[in-house]
This record gives structure tokens, sequence and C-alpha cells, in this order.
């Protein structure tokens, strides 16, 4: 499934920033088109690199949850506190 977020982003980054996410553009794009799944160190580079606009959890949908644990506790601390103003 294309990730149009990282193709957005893509699109307008310099060679550094891309440099920052550890992996290469031609990687990036493949990504991006859906013909890859990042590792989950290329996925972590991507979201600092992007600044969280691309996140790991959309990079790695089927498994972020196993990967980072924490972020799944987050998750459900932000479900409980939006429930909680309803």
């Amino acid at each position: 499934m294309k990730n149009l977020k990282l193709l957005e982003w893509l699109r307008n980054a310099d060679a550094e920033t891309i440099e920052r996410t550890g992996v290469t553009y031609s990687y990036l794009r493949l990504i991006g088109y859906g013909h890859k799944q990042p590792s989950a160190k290329a996925a972590t580079g991507i979201e600092q690199a992007t600044n969280g606009h691309v996140t790991r959890r959309e990079l790695r949908p089927d498994d972020w949850w196993q990967i980072w644990p924490e972020l799944r506790e987050q998750n459900e601390t932000v479900s409980e506190a939006s429930t909680l103003v309803e």
C-alpha cells in the first residue's frame, strides 16, 4: 500500500534530510510506493528525519506494537484521555 505522506515528504526533502533517514532516496521511494517495508531502524530514522510527519506506526502497520510496545501504551493513554474529555 502506498504511503502518500512519505511520498509527499520525499518530493520536498533535500539530500541532507534524506541522508538523516539512514536509507537511500531510491529505497525511500520503494517504501513510499509500498514495494518494501522498512526495518525497525529505518522506520525510526524516517520518523525522526520527517519530524514525525511519517510515523513508525504508519511505516510498519502490521507489527509496530511488537517492536515498540511503549507506543501502544501511549496510544491507550491518549484514547483514555479523549474518552474522559467527551
